[in-house]
């Protein structure tokens, strides 16, 4: 992942002033925002994607600047900074049209607010954040927000409303996962498995979601790394070139190891939300 880091001059217009959105904030917010930017293109495109991907790939395929958010990149010890940094980050993609804000874990930061029990600065910093994608859906500004949640159903209603578009990313299908397999081991050359050892590890990977998939190949793949260091070749004289491929066995080894992280019954709250609220609910 790479960041690019952002000066003020950088923002501002022709002029040498900065834009009317960010003249009313601390120089030191800005930058704090800034920071946030990845790389004018984030060199992501459709067919390297799983779910968490999905905001690099969009902001790749349109040459758009992209902005990857967490709940720590908001918040702060000091009371009020909270909503100055999500008028900054709006005020930020504003001036670097196109822009994709990516906020990852999205109910950490809107989950349903509480009437006791919730601190002053958390709800305040909910308000701003609604504020702001209240304004910027207007119609004229070319700014994408995409929230990725696990718990769909803790997101506070008026978030819910501003999210116009709701899809429901379900677990892999076989082909889904015979093609992250392939993926990731074609690009390290160590794809051997022949179609039928292929749709076997399909098979034993039922339930199991893109990120375990990438645990599972991960674990799979150091099994020719074992094997070697096992028979006393000294790990500083293994070459690569000198390691046979990642076989079936390794995935029966790494599978005693890597379980599937999504119980049926979290399955089920899924669906259910996704038939009430989704956009493309049957």
């Amino acid at each position: 992942m790479y960041f690019t880091i952002i000066s003020l001059e950088m923002l501002c217009g022709p002029d040498g002033e900065l834009p009317e959105k960010l003249r009313n904030l601390e120089p030191r917010l800005i930058e704090h925002v800034s920071n946030e930017i990845m790389d004018k293109d984030p060199n992501v495109r459709w067919d390297d994607i799983g779910k968490t991907m999905i905001g690099k790939a969009i902001a790749g395929e349109a040459k758009a600047t992209f902005f990857y958010i967490s709940a720590s990149s908001l918040t702060s010890k000091w009371i009020g900074e909270g909503e100055k940094l999500v008028r900054a980050l709006f005020g930020v993609a504003c001036c670097r049209q196109p822009a994709v804000i990516f906020v990852d874990e999205i109910d950490s930061l809107l989950s349903q607010r509480k009437s006791d029990g919730e601190h002053e600065s958390s709800r305040r910093l909910k308000t701003q954040f609604l504020i702001e994608m209240e304004g910027f859906d207007s119609g004229n500004d070319q700014i994408l927000l995409i929230g990725a949640t696990n718990r769909p159903q803790e997101l506070d209603e008026a978030a819910r409303r501003r999210l116009t578009k709701r899809l429901y990313i379900p677990l892999p299908s076989p082909e889904a996962r015979a093609w992250i397999i392939r993926n990731l081991l074609e690009k390290d050359g160590l794809f051997k498995l022949s179609e039928e050892e292929t749709n076997i590890v399909c098979k034993l990977t039922e339930g199991y979601s893109g990120s375990d998939m990438k645990n599972l190949v991960k674990d799979a793949s150091m099994g020719p790394l074992r094997e070697a260091l096992q028979q006393g070749v000294g790990i500083t004289k293994l070459n690569k070139e000198d390691m046979r491929p990642v076989m079936l066995k390794d995935f029966e080894t790494a599978l005693q190891e890597v379980r599937p992280s999504v119980s049926s019954s979290e399955l089920g709250t899924y669906e259910e939300w996704n038939r009430q609220f989704g956009s493309l609910a049957n």
